[in-house]
């Protein structure tokens, strides 16, 4: 093993090693590299020697994180032992004096040139050294080079240092000027592939040295093999170094990207796990430096050009047999990283207006970009509540999607969605669970009624304030509509139930089975020292059409259905909760949760699954991706259709339905073009299983309990604009007040109120 005595950072990705090699340092010769491999599982890795110190016993070697290896290479720090170091390798620098000499190095490729340049000042040669880079901090070795060189010109792409322009530009004027009789060039791939092209144009006799993939680096495996001149030559015995003007680069680059997507993914490991130990930036605004470096690094324009990477799902056929399996299943790493790329970091970002919780958009995304997956998901916990769900059913095409500016630019909208998934499922399986900080306890009692989206985000905030939280939950299972209302295929139970446990782990208290308004009063709830109380109660009184025959055995709502399948599992031979398998069954509505009823119809067996819908498709409240997963999976659309009345058999069961037939009016109140009726055009199908959805009202329960609480013409709660009631302790929010809506409207309602509330009670 090899110590390091010495680090230096050059820049941000850039380290010098020092490093024990005293076998090494007496041998090598410029041009002379190493394989180097850190770890019992790690990889061979060639880097070319920059230097020596025989009298220390010494080896130079300069590396830049480009990938999983030198990644790990760079985490060591004085003192700790490199597993392998093996050399020197290959064939030494050809030195002679050639009479005027060019030495073009790019990026790291300015450390192994370093040894080249002093022997061919040593010989008697011209030296005329170009060094280039993206910008000032990265030139490395200026000084060095100076020492050795008759005369150093620096070029770098933004213009921050030497002259604006790209290495062949500087190479170029020196060749304009005075008679160039050989080229040596070192740097990235490509800046080789074009230094030789333009010296072959002025016959200038050019080597290059060529860092490719290696496995031993003995000559025994043939990884390194490329095509020079035609013939296949191996650079770990044959080169490194090589007449640039043979090298088949295109090939060369190709054979280089072989395993690039293995190593993103192992390098996205890496980096999750040293956020902890060695911490990023965590400048928080767009100022931060690791934020302006992101946005040039690559022009808006070039963003701009990125596809929307497609989040893979199920096949259709398979999961329309599938009740748990989730539809989406969620970006790869590298998938997100690419989504990521296209968010322009806008200097007044729309998206971020559009989002009822405040999450920082452009910092989470940017986060995800540059691969600091556990920091994006700290970033959505400082404002959301239950990112992972959030990512998987709230309608981003609506709110925070439909107000990016690559619409505006007719371009598909950057994945927001799909990346707050991406985070928040990529903490829970690192196993690194972040706790948002918690202010020091307060000693003060709140009470939050009812642990749906509304309860749980109000709940969330209060905690971190420093309340003690205890919220009451009437049924056995916590998370209200997110368990018992949207089938696992969309939102998996484990994934509430990891939000909910983090809740718990903040502090957050749950009370299962407690029916406020009926087990127990909130009178009660005041008397036992509860300071502000927040009703959540949700809206789970389903509305029914009031139309002849409503009332036949196989007619239900979608709450009951889908409680039954969700919550209490009737779907399972082993329940003893009973549902009934429709074969042809028909689903009344165009919402979200008409859609999650007739999917599920289609999961339990139904051979014929219908969405029966008064207005057209266009007109549908459901998410466009709820709509197009249904079709796929083949249920039936009968839009412009409306029942009229069920008629049953002598048993009094369902068997047929009576459809009006409608076309489309003037719009209503909503917006929406009213339905109205074809006079005389009516059809009638055969179904046994009929799912009303069509809306739901807010149960009376808690509010009917609570004396003096101002309600609506509708049974919601009414609030003013900080979300209090008539009562001054007690505020509410989410489908109680609304009526029905959106999981991420009412997580946004429980923000308020808790914000709210918090300056209430420190008046």
């Amino acid at each position: 093993m090899n110590k390091i005595i010495n680090k230096e950072q050059f820049s941000e990705k850039v380290f010098k090693l020092e490093i024990e090699a005293p076998l090494i340092a007496k041998s090598r010769k410029a041009g002379h590299f190493v394989i180097v491999r850190v770890g019992d599982k790690g990889e061979r890795m060639p880097l070319t020697i920059a230097g020596a110190d025989t009298q220390k016993g010494t080896i130079t070697l300069v590396i830049q994180e480009v990938g999983l290896s030198s990644a790990r290479l760079a985490e060591l720090q004085v003192g700790d032992y490199i597993t392998d170091v093996v050399g020197p390798l290959g064939k030494a620098t050809h030195i002679e004096n050639f009479g005027t000499v060019v030495c073009a190095g790019g990026g790291v490729g300015v450390a192994p040139m370093l040894p080249i340049v002093q022997a061919l000042k040593a010989a008697g040669n011209r030296v005329i050294t170009v060094l280039a880079g993206r910008n000032k901090d990265l030139i490395i070795l200026e000084k060095e080079m100076r020492e050795s060189s008759d005369e150093v010109i620096i070029m770098t792409d933004d213009g921050s240092y030497g002259t604006q322009g790209l290495v062949t530009e500087g190479i170029e004027e020196v060749i304009k000027r005075e008679k160039v009789d050989k080229c040596f060039a070192i740097g990235p791939a490509i800046m080789m592939k074009f230094v030789c092209l333009l010296t072959q144009k002025y016959e200038i006799p050019t080597d290059v040295s060529l860092n490719t993939i290696m496995v031993d680096g003995t000559g025994m495996c043939g990884a390194c093999r490329i095509t020079i001149g035609g013939k296949t030559k191996f650079v770990c015995v044959d080169g490194p170094e090589f007449d640039g003007h043979q090298v088949d680069f295109d090939e060369m680059l190709k054979r280089m990207g072989a395993f690039r997507e293995i190593e993103q993914t192992e390098v996205n490991k890496l980096k999750t796990r040293c956020e902890a130990a060695a911490p990023l930036s965590q400048a928080k605004g767009r100022d931060a430096e690791w934020r302006e470096e992101l946005r040039k690094a690559m022009k808006a324009k070039e963003r701009s050009a990125i596809p929307r990477c497609h989040m893979p799902e199920l096949d259709a056929e398979y999961r329309s047999h599938s009740r748990r399996e989730e539809v989406n299943q969620g970006l790869t790493a590298e998938q997100a990283v690419t989504e990521a790329q296209r968010c322009l970091d806008c200097a007044n970002p729309g998206c971020m207006e559009g989002c009822p919780v405040g999450i920082d958009i452009p910092r989470f995304i940017k986060n995800i970009e540059r691969g600091a997956f556990l920091e994006a998901a700290r970033t959505l916990k400082e404002t959301s509540a239950l990112p992972a769900v959030c990512g998987r059913v709230c309608p981003q095409e609506k709110q925070c999607e439909a107000r990016c500016i690559h619409l505006k630019m007719k371009k598909e909208a950057v994945a927001i969605g799909n990346l707050e998934r991406f985070a928040a499922d990529y903490e829970r399986e690192s196993g690194q669970i972040s706790i948002p900080e918690i202010a020091e306890k307060n000693g003060i009692k709140i009470a939050v009624i009812g642990s749906g989206p509304a309860g749980l985000a109000f709940a969330g905030d209060m905690i971190k304030f420093g309340y003690d939280v205890t919220v009451f939950e009437a049924l056995h299972e916590i998370g209200g509509v997110l368990k018992y209302g949207i089938p696992e295929f969309r939102l998996p139970n484990k994934i509430v139930d990891v939000e909910i446990d983090n809740l718990a782990q903040m502090g957050v208290e749950f009370v299962k089975d407690c029916i406020v308004g009926k087990t127990i009063g909130v009178d009660q709830l005041e008397e036992e020292g509860y300071q502000g109380i927040f009703v959540a109660s949700g809206a789970g009184l389903p509305n029914f059409m009031n139309i002849p025959g409503e009332n036949l055995i196989n007619i239900m709502s979608s709450n009951e259905y889908l409680t039954r399948v969700n919550l209490m599992d009737a779907a399972d031979p082993d329940s003893d909760t009973p549902v009934t398998f429709g074969k042809n069954v028909a689903v009344i509505g165009g919402g979200n949760t008409a859609m999650d009823s007739v999917r599920t119809a289609k999961r339990l067996g139904a051979e014929r699954a219908m969405i029966i819908y008064r207005r057209s498709e266009e007109e549908m409240p459901a998410r466009l991706e709820e709509v197009k997963h249904a079709k796929e999976e083949g249920v039936e659309f009968l839009t412009l259709h409306n029942p009229l009345e069920y008629i049953g058999d002598e048993r009094g069961r369902m068997k047929q339905v009576v459809l009006q037939k409608m076309e489309l009016g003037a719009p209503d109140e909503s917006g929406r073009r009213s339905p109205v009726a074809i006079p005389g055009a009516t059809e009638t199908i055969d179904i046994d299983l009929a799912i009303v959805s069509v809306g739901v009202s807010p149960n009376p329960i808690v509010p009917s309990s609570i004396e003096g609480l101002e309600t609506g013409r509708r049974g919601t709660i009414t609030v003013n604009d900080d979300m209090q009631t008539s009562i001054p302790t007690i505020y509410a929010g989410g489908d109680i007040v609304r009526g029905g809506a959106t999981v991420i409207l009412a997580m946004g309602d429980g923000r308020k109120a808790a914000a709210a509330m918090h300056a209430q009670l420190n008046g």
